[in-house]
């Protein structure tokens, strides 16, 4: 350890420290209840850990829901152990020992973000804190003032610090950050001119350009690959992905050194053509298909929810009805029997108010009955409706797979012909075509060649089994969990239902208790 911290004790942040500081935040009127009964770590949103003479950051992953994090004013030489804090909104780290910004991928929340006065010499690492507003990391190490333009990516940065870096002796150096920085509001503590703004941008138009072009480029890209990758994701929810070209047909041939080696002999290249096209056609088939009962079937879980929507707000509102004509026959009816004139007469009013409870209870458990009974109509319909949608995709699945298999096969027949003819043309030495070694020793003897041409056959046919294994697969999975997740609710939703009327009925007991006790005590 330097001779730095000759004169301090480090700490590395542990419990107590936490505890303490969590204390201390406490307004004085619930300090000593805090530390009587304790606090949930969880519960906490902001931290103050300042001039604690911290080295090194750690047991911080209790604080799951921080938004605010002051770590100002200590020794610590690294950015760690924050993966946690995913909450974070603003964290303070200035007046410390630090070198490189690092730590800080997961806080993507993060909008105000201080570095000040460390010893970083290079701005980066920060690429997923696109929701930053204020940066400020002056009086670091900072030389190179291209660095600078590395924070062109935060389109939300308005304020930035930068004083007291090397760099800010350049005499270009504010025309230069705010021209690369065109949205800054406010830089090193001073409100950004429009004159600046404009002299800034004349001055460095010819770099600013080609950034501004390159980051279209880039934006444009990213867009396109989003695009992508959603079309992707709607694809594998359709089961078919990849089947919209020739992916399949090019994986079957993929890594085959026996396929390659055949393709060499005579009449197989267009053998090859004409089998592609045709598999190819028939993916393409079955990929439209495939997103039409895609759509189909999403259409029916749809359409089952808003079924399910509308039976159940119908339920709702006379279960509510239920309760509000009971609350209006009885609004005064406890009064009543506390201010009773006689006993006689408060008895009676009790034995009626218990009565009518007893037939809400009954009237509200009838109508849950009847809505679970509506209800298992319902979802034995819909598991009947998403069953034949499920095998009737299953089966035109299966039809089609064939379809392929039987175009491998014919191909196979074909090809182990003109292996078995050029075979022959060879040992009669009465080939024309100079053919490579590799595809010479297939040329020995039949046996050879039948063995390759079969084993690349089964290979690729191994490959169609897959892909029409993964398909059914996801049907099948998809069916279970649908239909078992509607199921469950409707049990959950009726255990909570049973469970919300035996406590209303127990609550209104609860008070006609109360109200008996009162009278029978005057």
């Amino acid at each position: 350890m330097s001779q730095l911290y000759n004169s301090i004790e480090p700490n590395i942040i542990d419990d107590e420290m936490v505890q303490k500081a969590v204390e201390e935040q406490c307004p004085e009127d619930i300090e000593k209840l805090v530390k009587r009964e304790g606090i949930h770590f969880k519960d906490v949103t902001e931290l103050q850990l300042s001039f604690r003479n911290i080295l090194q950051i750690d047991n911080l992953w209790q604080f799951e829901n921080l938004t605010k994090l002051q770590l100002d004013n200590n020794i610590i030489e690294r950015i760690e152990a924050l993966e946690s804090l995913v909450h974070l909104v603003w964290l303070d780290l200035s007046f410390n020992n630090i070198e490189v910004i690092e730590g800080l991928d997961t806080l993507v929340k993060l909008q105000d973000l201080s570095l000040y006065n460390n010893r970083i010499s290079k701005i980066e690492h920060m690429d997923t804190l696109h929701e930053l507003q204020i940066f400020s990391i002056g009086k670091n190490n900072l030389t190179t003032l291209e660095d600078v333009i590395y924070l062109r990516r935060f389109k939300n940065l308005r304020t930035l610090n930068l004083s007291g870096n090397p760099f800010c002796d350049d005499e270009q150096y504010m025309l230069f950050v705010v021209a690369h920085l065109p949205d800054l509001v406010y830089l090193d503590f001073k409100l950004v001119s429009d004159t600046t703004r404009e002299v800034a941008v004349l001055t460095y138009q010819d770099h600013t350009k080609p950034l501004e072009h390159e980051e279209a480029q880039a934006l444009a890209q990213l867009e396109e690959n989003q695009t992508k990758q959603k079309e992707l994701e709607y694809h594998k929810a359709a089961f078919v992905e990849y089947l919209n070209g020739s992916f399949l047909f090019d994986s079957m041939y993929a890594d085959d050194t026996e396929a390659a080696k055949l393709a060499h002999l005579p009449g197989v290249g267009d053998l090859l053509q004409a089998y592609r096209k045709e598999f190819v056609s028939v993916c393409e088939n079955l990929f439209n298909y495939g997103l039409k009962e895609y759509e189909k079937r999403e259409a029916e879980v749809s359409n089952f929810y808003e079924s399910l929507h509308e039976v159940l707000t119908a339920n709702q509102q006379e279960g509510r009805k239920i309760i509000l004509d009971f609350e209006n026959r009885n609004k005064r009816t406890l009064d009543e029997i506390h201010h009773a004139s006689s006993y006689d007469i408060a008895e009676s009013k009790q034995a009626e108010y218990r009565e009518d409870i007893l037939q809400l209870s009954e009237a509200l458990m009838t109508l849950e009955m009847l809505i679970s009974d509506q209800l298992e109509e319902l979802l034995k319909e819909f598991k009947r409706n998403i069953a034949v949608i499920a095998s009737t995709f299953i089966e035109n699945v299966k039809g089609m797979m064939t379809q392929c298999r039987d175009l491998e096969n014919r191909h196979h027949e074909k090809l182990l012909e003109i292996s078995i003819t050029t075979l022959e043309k060879s040992v009669k030495n009465e080939l024309d075509e100079d053919l490579p070694d590799d595809v010479r020793m297939l040329l020995g003897d039949k046996t050879t060649i039948v063995n390759a041409v079969n084993a690349s056959h089964g290979s690729r046919l191994l490959k169609i089994d897959k892909r029409e294994s993964d398909i059914l697969s996801n049907t099948y999975r998809w069916q279970a969990s649908v239909t078992e997740k509607i199921f469950q609710n409707e049990i959950d939703r009726n255990r909570g239902r049973v469970k919300e009327i035996v406590q209303y009925i127990d609550n209104l007991q609860e008070e006609l208790g109360k109200t008996e006790i009162l009278d029978l005590t005057k």
